[in-house]
């Protein structure tokens, strides 16, 4: 919100013009100053001038030789090349002398034979716009031979402002004016609107067929309209707003949204069909053409405005090119509605339609300013463009809006605050908000004005008495209460974050929302389980993910073709599910996941001089690096998964419980992504991962000699080495681990060969070799009742 220290000076007398004690009383207020800019005329000796005669130029055909009267008594010979002014015009001159933006010196030159003292100028010369078809024709009140600046309300400063969501009040000059009257402590002054209207009834009809999306809808009629340039005053205000002027009913409209925060719009009334305009859901395979000359295909979730052809604008967004006003249009309806802020942000951004007016109807305007802004608008159309106003309003409201009542207690505000403030002072801060209070024994009673939508508990009226009470005057405070600290759950979360960034990943952070492709290709539930957002930023990512990993792929699909070889991502976040979630029934389950993604050279394996390519053997060593840092058992098992490598994927256990799942993408994944390598992916539900454990009981360390050797089994295709390992294991207290360090399989054979590494010690002896025999013996039982064949041994 750009905010002209000029025009704010309308509405109230300022104690301070200083810029840095402005800005803190912004700051202060909430209103953060993003940037100041400071108007001043950018030129030297530019003097408004009256054209006395306008003559042909001998020579030339598309120039002309004016004679310019700029108040010192002489007239002055100018040759100038615009077309768009005649006698009597009042004119910017530049002249001899005079230094105009850019450093440009003017002079007196010969052209084609005639001499010109000077030069008429247009806006793009002066730096006022973009106008270059023709010279700046100015009013013709504008006093001669003053310095063109003095008609141009310069110097001025304008205040870039950050305007948080939930202050639509403050997306126009009167409701700023209202919050540095606060501040201050001074009256203000409001727009004074005093409308002459003639007898008459408007032809259109209104009807709201969509309450639930638009609350009011405000038209007046007005006649004989002519439709021209604005005044000067009302353009320089626009251009320092950082908007373009038009013509006199859009600058009109545009102006009372700045002054005003509400956003209007006028249609030309001959050019609605049927003389009726209704507020409706648009029907599927409806079209509209708005004013940018898009056309563009609307649905249920769209609300229009239509008439009897149709849909004839973009309700609350941009209005449809049917019924927009031309410069043959006389007759024009001047509508203010009240429109459903969740509703317009949602078009907007479907449509990818941004403008000011969207920007203020996505924070809620108030329903019960539509009449006053309206009312406002006609006004200046008929003082910079003529015509009429009918006495009659159309004026239908869908969802009425009154003030509402917030109790607060005093003893609220003195925990909150300090004991600083009594109920007096309270109600005298709060009623420079134009709040109304009756103070009661113990507590405020305040009626709150409906522009006002961010006050409804005591808490916003606490914060709106600290604001006035300015933040930099509370003393510094040291919380007191109970000590805080990290959960379980919480410090485990933080130790596997660092465990993963330890093993060289990176965390990224991604939006839930994926498309119904990707869901298809990693979720689980399917439709029936899927959760669908109703107001999606994206068409094509409309569903809320079953899986991170999708969110993944694309960081690393963006990152390869940044250049970048090797990536390795990890994220933990919430994924959904259509079913109630345990802590809130309320909403869709959602339980948290850890999702990684790694791809390219990666670790410390080196092969031919470089690190080893990222595979399913990766995302195993990520497992058992987070099994071992946390303390966990997690057990793997060959596995198919959507979305995984079906022979390059084991299923992750603790407990028995399968948790997840980790190996390789699945090639055809692997190119829809673009990503053009073999890809390891994991992904585990985190809840088991983080939970709380028994504390790890320390054994003593036997200080005898351990034994180790080896044993190779063959095994069927379809026999889990891992299992194997653990069997062999457990035959006697005496063996201290078991590690596979070889399997293979044979070409053109259906069995692999597993090698286990055993090692056996004992905490209180040295084992004899009749230990260690009747030990790898019973393994070797073991092994063949699970049909693995000891390697070598003779029948």
């Amino acid at each position: 919100m750009r905010v002209s220290l000029n025009w704010l000076e309308e509405y109230i007398d300022l104690p301070t013009t200083d810029i840095d004690e402005l800005t803190h009383a912004f700051d202060m207020l909430g209103h953060a100053v993003e940037e100041v800019e400071v108007f001043e005329a950018d030129w030297t000796d530019v003097i408004i001038g009256r054209v006395l005669r306008v003559e042909r130029h001998p020579n030339a055909d598309n120039i002309r030789v004016t004679h310019v009267d700029i108040g010192d008594g002489e007239e002055h010979q100018i040759i100038c090349g615009a077309w768009n002014f005649d006698e009597g015009a009042m004119v910017p001159v530049s002249i001899p002398g005079a230094v105009l933006p850019g450093g440009f010196e003017i002079g007196s030159r010969k052209i084609r034979g005639v001499v010109s003292h000077g030069m008429i100028c247009s806006e793009r010369e002066l730096g006022l716009g973009e106008m270059h078809e023709g010279i700046m024709v100015l009013e013709d009140d504008a006093p001669i031979g003053e310095p063109f600046e003095s008609i141009l309300d310069l110097p001025d400063v304008v205040f870039d402002l950050e305007i948080t969501s939930n202050r639509p009040d403050v997306m126009g000059m009167v409701g700023v004016a209202r919050e540095l009257a606060a501040w201050y402590d001074i009256p203000m002054r409001l727009p004074e609107v005093d409308l002459p209207t003639v007898a008459g009834t408007p032809g259109l009809q209104v009807t709201i067929s969509a309450p639930d999306g638009c609350n009011r809808f405000v038209a007046r009629e007005m006649r004989d309209v002519t439709i021209g340039p604005s005044p000067l005053w009302m353009t320089e205000r626009l251009r320092k707003a950082g908007v373009r002027a038009i013509s006199n009913i859009v600058d009109v409209s545009n102006y009372v949204m700045l002054e005003t925060g509400h956003p209007m719009h006028a249609f030309d009334a001959d050019a609605i069909a049927g003389e009726k305009l209704d507020v409706r859901w648009a029907v599927a395979g409806e079209t509209l053409e708005t004013l940018d000359g898009t056309v563009r295909q609307l649905g249920p979730e769209d609300l229009a405005i239509a008439d009897d052809d149709g849909p004839t604008s973009l309700a609350a967004v941009m209005g449809g090119a049917r019924s927009e006003v031309r410069d043959t249009t006389h007759r024009v309806i001047m509508e203010a509605a009240s429109w459903n802020a969740p509703t317009v942000m949602y078009t907007s951004r479907r449509h990818d339609l941004r403008s000011e007016a969207s920007a203020r109807f996505e924070r809620g305007v108030d329903p019960n300013l539509a009449p006053v802004a309206n009312a406002r608008a006609c006004q200046l159309l008929l003082e910079v463009g003529g015509g009429t106003v009918l006495e009659d309003v159309i004026d239908v409201v869908a969802n009425p809006v009154e003030p509402w009542q917030v109790d607060l207690h005093l003893r609220d505000v003195t925990r909150v605050l300090g004991d600083r403030f009594t109920q007096e002072t309270c109600a005298g801060l709060l009623r420079r908000l134009q709040l109304e209070v009756v103070v009661g024994d113990d507590s405020l009673a305040v009626t709150v004005p409906t522009y006002r939508p961010d006050l409804t508990i005591g808490a916003d009226l606490i914060e709106e008495i600290a604001r006035l009470a300015d933040f930099d005057t509370f003393e510094e405070t040291v919380p007191t209460g109970p000590a805080g600290g990290l959960l379980v759950e919480q410090r485990r979360g933080r130790e596997l974050r660092e465990l993963l960034r330890g093993q060289g990943l990176m965390q990224a952070i991604n939006l839930p929302f994926v498309s119904e492709e990707e869901l298809a290709a990693f979720g689980e539930n399917g439709a029936a389980g899927v959760v669908t957002v109703r107001n999606p930023l994206r068409e094509d990512q409309a569903k809320l993910r079953q899986s991170v990993l999708p969110g993944l792929l694309r960081r690393v699909r963006e990152n390869r073709n940044r250049g970048a070889d090797g990536v390795a991502l990890f994220e933990t976040g919430r994924v959904f599910y259509a079913r109630p979630w345990a802590d809130d029934p309320r909403v869709p389950d959602q339980p948290m996941r850890l999702g990684v993604a790694v791809v390219g050279p990666f670790g410390s394996g080196v092969v031919g001089g470089r690190s080893a390519a990222a595979d399913a053997t990766t995302a195993m060593g990520i497992v058992s690096a987070l099994a071992d840092g946390l303390g966990v058992v997690i057990e793997r098992e060959g596995a198919a998964a959507p979305g995984f490598h079906p022979t390059r994927t084991a299923a992750l256990r603790i407990d028995g419980a399968t948790i997840g799942y980790a190996g390789e993408l699945h090639p055809d994944l692997a190119a829809a992504y673009e990503v053009g390598a073999r890809v390891g992916i994991i992904e585990m539900d985190l809840a088991p991962l983080v939970v709380g454990r028994a504390s790890v009981q320390m054994a003593a360390v036997s200080t005898f000699p351990h034994v180790d050797f080896d044993l190779s089994f063959e095994v069927a295709l379809d026999t889990a080495g891992g299992d194997l390992a653990a069997a062999t294991q457990s035959v006697s207290d005496l063996v201290e681990r078991a590690v596979i360090f070889d399997d293979y399989r044979e070409k053109d054979t259906e069995l692999r060969a597993v090698a286990v590494r055993y090692r056996l010690r004992a905490p209180d002896r040295t084992l004899d070799a009749d230990e260690i025999a009747d030990v790898r013996a019973r393994m070797i039982e073991v092994a063949a009742a699970r049909g693995a064949t000891l390697r070598g041994a003779q029948d």
